[in-house]
C-alpha cells in the first residue's frame, strides 16, 4: 500500500511540452505509484495521452481531463468531473504556468494579463472551488508550484511571472492560515533551474539563440551542486507536502533548487 492509496489526487497541468518528464508528468506517476487515484489535467491532449500510457505501463489509476484551467467554465466542469469519477479530492497540486520575457515598459498589456492568469489568478479560482470540498469531507492537501523568479532576480526579465510567482507563495500563506482550522494544508514548491523538456522546447529559442546544450551547460553551471534537478525531484518534494508526513506542515514554502537561491550570482541563462 502506497502512501496515497484509496487518495484522489487532482494534477493541474498533468503532461509535457516534450519528450521526459516535466513536473506536472513526473508528478502525476509518483502519486500513482503511491496508490493514488491520479485526475489528471491539461490542454494538451497528446501530453496528457502520454502521461496516460506511461502510468498505464505501471498499472497506476489515471484519468485524462482535457482542459485550459484559466476558463473557469472548464474549472467547473473539470472539478465537477473529479468529483462524479470519485466522489472526492483529497489532493489539489496546481502547476500550470510559464513565464514570458519582458519588463514593464516592453511586455504588451495582454501578455501581463495572460501571465497573471496563467500563473496566479486560476490558483484563485481552482481553491475557490476545490477548499470547500475539502472542508466538507474534512481536510485535503494542496500544493502550489511557484519558482525562485519569485524570491531572486537570475535574468532574463520576466517581470509578470517574478511577480505572479511571488504572489502566489503569499496567497498560498494567507489561505493556508485561514483554513488551518478546517484541516486543510497549503504549502508551496519553489524550484529552481530545472532540466526539463521545457528548456529544449522553449527556453532554449527564448534564451539560448537555438544552441540547447550550450543553454543546458550554462544553466547547470549557475547551481552551487553543479546540476540542475528534473521533474522528479520536484516531484518528490510534491508528495512529501501532500502526504502525512507532512500533516503538520502548512502555510510554507519547500525549496527545490540545489543551492541557488542562497547564492549572489550574475544574472546569465536562468
Amino acid at each position: 500500500m502506497g502512501r496515497f492509496a484509496d487518495k484522489v489526487a487532482l494534477v493541474l497541468g498533468a503532461g509535457s511540452v516534450g519528450p521526459g518528464f516535466g513536473n506536472g508528468k513526473a508528478t502525476a506517476l509518483l502519486f500513482a505509484r503511491e496508490g493514488a487515484k491520479v485526475f489528471g489535467v491539461d490542454r494538451d491532449a497528446d501530453a496528457l495521452a502520454e502521461t496516460a500510457s506511461v502510468i498505464a505501463a505501471e498499472s497506476g489509476s489515471f484519468e485524462s481531463h482535457i482542459a485550459n484551467v484559466t476558463e473557469r467554465a472548464g474549472l467547473d466542469r473539470l472539478v465537477l468531473a473529479c468529483l462524479d469519477r470519485h466522489g472526492r479530492i483529497d489532493v489539489l497540486v496546481n502547476n500550470v504556468g510559464g513565464s514570458a520575457p519582458g519588463d514593464p515598459v516592453s511586455m504588451a498589456d495582454e501578455v501581463w494579463n495572460r501571465q497573471l492568469d496563467m500563473n496566479l489568478s486560476y490558483v484563485f479560482h481552482s481553491c475557490k472551488r476545490v477548499i470547500p470540498i475539502m472542508v466538507g469531507q474534512g481536510g485535503g492537501a494542496i500544493v502550489n508550484l511557484a519558482s525562485i523568479a519569485a524570491l531572486r532576480f537570475f535574468g532574463p526579465d520576466v517581470v509578470a511571472y517574478a511577480a505572479a510567482k511571488a504572489a502566489l507563495i503569499q496567497f498560498s500563506r494567507v489561505t493556508a492560515v485561514r483554513y488551518a482550522p478546517k484541516n486543510v494544508r497549503i504549502n508551496t514548491v519553489i524550484p529552481g533551474l530545472m532540466n526539463t523538456p521545457l528548456v529544449k522546447a522553449r527556453l532554449v529559442h527564448e534564451r539560448g539563440s537555438g544552441d540547447a546544450e550550450k543553454l543546458i551547460a550554462a544553466r547547470h553551471r549557475q547551481v552551487p551542486m553543479g546540476r540542475m534537478g528534473d521533474g522528479f525531484d520536484v516531484a518528490e518534494a510534491v508528495l512529501f507536502l501532500a502526504s502525512d508526513a507532512a500533516k503538520y506542515i502548512t502555510a510554507t514554502e519547500l525549496v527545490v533548487d540545489g543551492g541557488l537561491s542562497a547564492t549572489c550570482v550574475a544574472p546569465g541563462a536562468g
